[in-house]
């Protein structure tokens, strides 16, 4: 036996550890001469046009799913943008990447959207943000 007292602990008086946000999931490739800043802002702006759109079957943005493999920005502010489907056979595979494209283009200075729809490698659920996680309570 110890002389030391027993330290009770109220998991209620825990405070949880500061959540640090998630680095962007997306930065646009670009190997041009826009300036640094221009191309974050693009950056942010975009992932905020993305979390615009969701997937009709799923609660949850395509931007926090995963969908967006890579975006490329060229120095004429043109975007490529490489997204899949969370299944091939998606009802609106066909639509899908027109709300991409129509989102995409709101961002200021952008001129020019191509979304190309890829399925390789096939999308899986780790691709999807803690924030999907947990809105799908698969956390």
């Amino acid at each position: 036996m110890t002389d030391e007292p027993e330290i009770i602990v109220n998991e209620a008086d825990i405070a949880p550890a500061p959540r640090l946000p998630e680095p962007p999931r997306i930065t646009p490739g670009h190997t041009g001469n826009l300036p640094e800043d221009e191309v974050s802002r693009i950056t942010s702006d975009l992932i905020g046009a993305l979390k615009t759109v969701y997937d009709p079957e799923i609660p949850v943005d395509i931007y926090e799913l995963g969908l967006i493999y890579k975006v490329d920005l060229d120095d004429d502010h043109n975007l490529s943008i490489d997204m899949t489907l969370t299944a091939p056979g998606c009802p609106v595979a066909g639509e899908m990447p027109g709300w991409v494209e129509n989102a995409a283009r709101a961002v200021e200075g952008i001129q020019d959207v191509t979304v190309n729809m890829v399925f390789d490698p096939p999308w899986d659920a780790t691709r999807m943000s803690e924030e999907a996680q947990v809105a799908l309570n698969w956390w």
